[in-house]
């Protein structure tokens, strides 16, 4: 891997769109040449996206710029971790062809990648906009329109407790994937403990704890971007609220426990989505589509059950005795076993 970063951009059917970032990049990259690579993955679009990265490539002969175009639309998901695994630089920046970055983004990134060595995840701030009113959107929980409030600029500080902040305040905050620059390394090594990932839809979730568990975490003070909002991949599939709410989120944190996140961080993470999900999205689906609303909600029920019924006798344990480290652990293992199996 001789240089530090690809910037890739997955796309589908959004021509102009990718004319107009590419248009950004080609622009922002300058000076950064020697540092960059540039990888466009068409998902098979049917529009004249090819026509764009051919025009791109001939503009940009100073540049690594690599291009794929699969053979059959294989979803937004599977096509974002085909650029997340295909990069053979040191950093991975994967962005969408819809949002806007500031050019003094990619300076910022690189001059950090070089002066960190143990960098694992870096969060670019971003405020949001409502992709069809043109209002800002502010996030839940949050003062202000920039989406993370944790000061780690400099990259000093516990990463796994940063990243169990940042996940706590705001999931969308944290699977924003034009914001998060990943060390690609991590990226594959998380990857391949989770080789169905892009089944979940926010299974980046994931792979920035992982990266977080890993390296150093940075998160900007200033905002780099833009986020889109309104726009979302999964917000058109009909089942989308249902399975985000009741099986992706609580699997995303089973995954994070399983990778080494505390079985106390990841319990308040299931008991808070299980007061946060919404019995009209449930009531919905179930009037839609009885039979597989009741199959991913009846084993998020058992799971939440599960949690806190742990969590009472664990403090009941702790009130009348000590437990022994050793059968603590292999209790705590036997939970996460019985947990995941349930979402399966």
């Amino acid at each position: 891997m001789n240089k530090l970063l690809t910037i890739a951009i997955p796309t589908y059917n959004r021509a102009e769109l990718l004319d107009q970032q590419l248009t950004w990049l080609a622009n922002a990259v300058k000076g950064f040449e020697a540092d960059c690579e540039i990888l466009v993955s068409d998902n098979c679009s049917t529009d004249n996206t090819q026509d764009i990265i051919q025009k791109w490539q001939q503009q940009l002969d100073n540049i690594t710029f690599k291009s794929h175009k699969h053979p059959e639309n294989l979803g937004v998901m599977k096509n974002i971790m085909y650029c997340l695994s295909s990069a053979e630089t040191k950093y991975v920046w994967t962005i969408g062809d819809d949002d806007p970055v500031q050019d003094r983004a990619i300076p910022y990134v690189i001059n950090k990648i070089k002066q960190h060595e143990d960098l694992g995840l870096l969060f670019l701030n971003f405020s949001g906009r409502n992709k069809i009113t043109g209002q800002p959107v502010y996030p839940p929980t949050i003062i202000g329109n920039r989406w993370f409030d944790a000061d780690c600029e400099d990259g000093c500080g516990d990463s796994k407790a940063i990243f169990e902040y940042c996940f706590a305040k705001s999931v969308g905050a944290v699977i924003f994937l034009s914001a998060s620059i990943y060390r690609t390394d991590l990226v594959k090594q998380a990857l391949k403990k989770w080789t169905d990932a892009a089944s979940n839809w926010i299974s980046l979730a994931y792979l920035a704890g992982y990266c977080a568990a890993h390296g150093r975490l940075i998160i900007t003070r200033e905002t780099y971007l833009e986020c889109i909002v309104g726009v979302s991949y999964w917000q058109k599939e009909p089942k989308s609220a249902l399975l985000m709410q009741y099986k992706h989120i609580p699997e995303v944190i089973l995954k994070l426990q399983e990778n080494g996140y505390s079985q106390q961080f990841c319990q308040r993470m299931l008991l808070h989505n299980s007061k946060e999900v919404n019995l009209k999205v449930f009531l919905g689906a179930l009037r839609r589509w009885p039979v597989s609303a009741i199959k991913v909600v009846v084993p998020f029920l058992a799971l939440v059950s599960m949690t806190a019924f742990d969590v009472i006798a664990f403090r009941e344990m702790r009130l009348s005795a000590a437990i022994e480290p050793s059968s603590q652990e292999i209790r705590s293992n036997n939970k996460l076993s019985s947990q995941k199996s349930l979402l399966k």
